[in-house]
């Protein structure tokens, strides 16, 4: 053995102070250190720790410890070539093991780098509502296509200039315009909140949320730099292919299903609009039905969309939640004149419906409904209900309603509702006629 250890050390000490010995030790309490911080009691702060530990935790710190990879794996390629057993250079293979991986994660990261970096988009205008939820509008840089539903990475460098965190898009693919809704949920976030807070003035009576656009029209150098990345795919996306759709968003979740509701509207008016359009004519003489002829445009824009049918459910456990969304539930509710979209809010902070303890406030919102077409939990045209939703009845109604059709059902939302809404959608594919696709996205 002493052609490979050398002269026979008197005691383990000689191994552990050895190029060998503190390369490893070293990495094993780098990745013992980015291990402990991604658990969720360090991630979340979920601990009851001293203030002066909990700097140390949360999701920064989490971030930031996970790229110790980079020294973790500059270790081990040193470690690999002091190795005790081998000392010709062809069979030192470690860094044939880590060339592959290196290679794929830093074109990926440069990729991001170029792509992120071309050009910063303009904030045209900021919201904070109420449950801490920081709206973003900005520009739409030339060239930036996507379906709703995606998402994309979102970089602010007033708060770190290294991290990207991903946000769904809400605005929809016609709008001129970018939006994302970002909930204060993490450290990140929260300082994000802060940063735009700062620059926002107060708003004018009557609004709610920051506002901060009109006055400055994109060019107030108090508002930081933001750069985006993307889009990404996500499995909202695919909604398309089917003429009935099921949207369920829990919370935040509800954030690809607004771009999906706008979409819908859009090209449902859009279709409305080539229609009346080629049966006018460019003449100004309204044609017969039989001898329409659908333009190249209109023809694709039919094969690409199926969606003749969507169910929209979202479920809050707070009332103010419905401010997040309220003008576009409005512009659904006053666009949608075939009534092709069907919206249904949930506030499980109330006793469900026919339970004594909201029948007060059940009777005052059927009269101010009635009377001025507005419900007083949500503040828009769609009436909300109470209490959570009994999931095999909404099921159980689609399959009713679309026999013989099949359904995409598109979940957004924390993982808890998952198993249910999925094998749900495995019972009533078997037990009806009706085909249930489930997708699903949890945060």
């Amino acid at each position: 053995m002493e052609e490979f250890f050398g002269d026979q050390p008197s005691s383990y000490w000689h191994f552990v102070i050895s190029r060998e010995g503190v390369t490893g030790i070293i990495m094993v309490v780098l990745m013992a250190i980015a291990f402990t911080l991604a658990t969720p009691w360090f991630r979340r702060n979920k601990l009851n720790l001293p203030t002066w530990l909990k700097k140390l935790t949360g999701f920064n710190a989490f971030w930031y410890s996970h790229h110790l990879f980079v020294i973790v794996y500059t270790l081990l390629i040193v470690h690999g070539y002091y190795l005790y057993l081998t000392h010709k250079w062809y069979k030192k293979t470690t860094w044939m093991y880590l060339a592959v991986p290196v290679v794929l994660y830093g074109s990926e990261r440069l990729i991001r780098a170029l792509r992120s970096s071309i050009k910063a988009v303009t904030i045209q205008k900021v919201a904070i509502y109420p449950g801490n939820v920081l709206a973003l509008h900005m520009s739409k840089p030339q060239g930036f296509r996507y379906k709703s539903g995606q998402y994309m990475f979102v970089n602010c460098a007033a708060v770190s200039p290294f991290e990207w965190h991903p946000f769904s898009i809400t605005s929809a693919p016609g709008d001129d315009y970018l939006s994302v809704h970002i909930r204060t949920l993490g450290d990140w976030t929260r300082q994000l909140r802060t940063v735009f807070s700062e620059a926002c003035q107060p708003p004018p009576d009557g609004k709610s949320g920051l506002l901060r656009s009109d006055c400055f029209q994109g060019h107030n150098p108090n508002l930081p730099r933001v750069l985006i990345d993307g889009p990404y795919g996500a499995p909202a996306q695919d909604y398309k292919k089917y003429e009935v759709v099921l949207l369920v968003g829990l919370g935040i979740g509800a954030t690809p299903m607004i771009s999906i509701l706008k979409d819908i509207v859009n090209n449902i008016r859009s279709m409305e609009e080539g229609e009346n359009a080629v049966e006018t004519g460019s003449d100004g003489i309204r044609h017969s039905p039989l001898t329409k002829i659908s333009s190249p445009d209109e023809q694709k824009r039919r094969e690409n969309f199926k969606t003749r049918r969507a169910y929209f459910y979202w479920v809050t456990r707070e009332q103010g939640s419905f401010d997040w969304f309220k003008g576009v539930m409005n512009e659904v509710a006053e666009l949608d004149h075939n009534h092709v979209i069907e919206l249904h809010n949930y506030c499980t902070s109330v006793y469900e419906e026919g339970d004594a303890r909201s029948a007060l406030i059940a009777m005052l919102q059927s009269i101010n409904h009635a009377k001025n077409g507005v419900d007083i939990v949500s503040g828009t045209r769609v009436k909300s209900h109470f209490a959570k939703p009994n999931w095999r009845n909404v099921y159980k109604r689609t399959a009713l309603n679309h026999p013989d059709s099949r359904v995409g059902v598109f979940y957004c939302g924390a993982p808890a509702l998952t198993k249910d809404l999925r094998q749900l959608a495995l019972d009533f594919s078997h037990r009806t006629s009706t085909k249930f696709d489930f997708h699903k996205e949890n945060f």
